[in-house]
């Protein structure tokens, strides 16, 4: 086993920790991930949830995804630091946005998903594979 992923929100009121490997690395370029980003794309590590501990409150808010999956969104509502996303029809699933890693560096991207949705300004690794939507 490595070390755990750690991290949290910018203002420190909110941490987590997860034992065990990401089940996979996915930079995802629909419309609501780039609008919550502020950019092209975002990028998120999926766990399986009973690997993660979360120390603090976060705000959620519920959206459904460009494929209908339902997406609860947690931020620290005193930051505002997006930092995780679970799935209400699957719980077993923790997507954890990469930018709220203590060391981002261990995130090696595997796919990108929403291709379709994607600009050319938005350079991504061209040997990464695409994906028009999100892969099934």
């Amino acid at each position: 086993m490595s070390d755990a992923y750690t991290g949290g929100c910018a203002c420190g009121a909110i941490r987590y920790k997860i034992l065990g490997e990401p089940i996979v690395m996915i930079d995802c370029q629909c419309r609501q991930c780039q609008r919550q980003s502020g950019t092209g794309h975002s990028s998120y590590l999926t766990f399986e949830a009973a690997a993660v501990t979360v120390d603090g409150k976060a705000s959620h808010w519920l959206v459904s995804g460009e494929g209908g999956t339902r997406k609860s969104c947690s931020f620290c509502a005193t930051c505002g630091s997006p930092l995780y996303i679970s799935f209400p029809d699957a719980p077993e699933l923790f997507a954890l946005r990469t930018g709220s890693l203590d060391d981002p560096s261990r995130y090696k991207p595997q796919m990108v998903s929403w291709a379709s949705a994607g600009y050319l300004w938005d350079y991504l690794d061209p040997d990464i594979p695409k994906f028009e939507k999100m892969p099934g």
